[in-house]
């Protein structure tokens, strides 16, 4: 299992750059994360989304309507596309388990799979 060290922390992560340990996750980390996905600041705004996202799937154990992200924290309507190019991308900073096939479809193609 690859690790990621930064800021005199270790992060374990799997083969696709996805946390083990959900409850590892914490701003050093997301920064960690991002940094391991070629994002090199994570703004305010980006720190929002993630948030949000990690609480939403918290909470429902589901990743967030794409758009709905964006309407609860108040950002444009195509905010995570803008703060992050692919909302995979968010989903591995938030620090969450590789998605099942469909969340993936879902979260690369932004539409469901028939």
């Amino acid at each position: 299992m690859p690790t990621i060290e930064y800021s005199g922390i270790k992060i374990e992560v799997d083969d696709e750059g996805y946390l083990i340990n959900f409850d590892a996750w914490n701003e050093k980390v997301a920064f960690a994360l991002a940094e391991r996905e070629g994002i090199k600041e994570l703004t305010e705004e980006r720190m929002d989304i993630i948030k949000f996202i990690r609480d939403y799937y918290k909470r429902y154990n589901h990743f967030p309507i794409l758009r709905s992200v964006c309407k609860n924290i108040h950002q444009p309507k195509e905010c995570v596309d803008e703060q992050f190019i692919e909302p995979i991308k968010a989903w591995k900073i938030a620090g969450l388990q590789k998605p099942d096939e469909v969340t993936l479809a879902y979260l690369q193609f932004k539409q469901v799979p028939t």
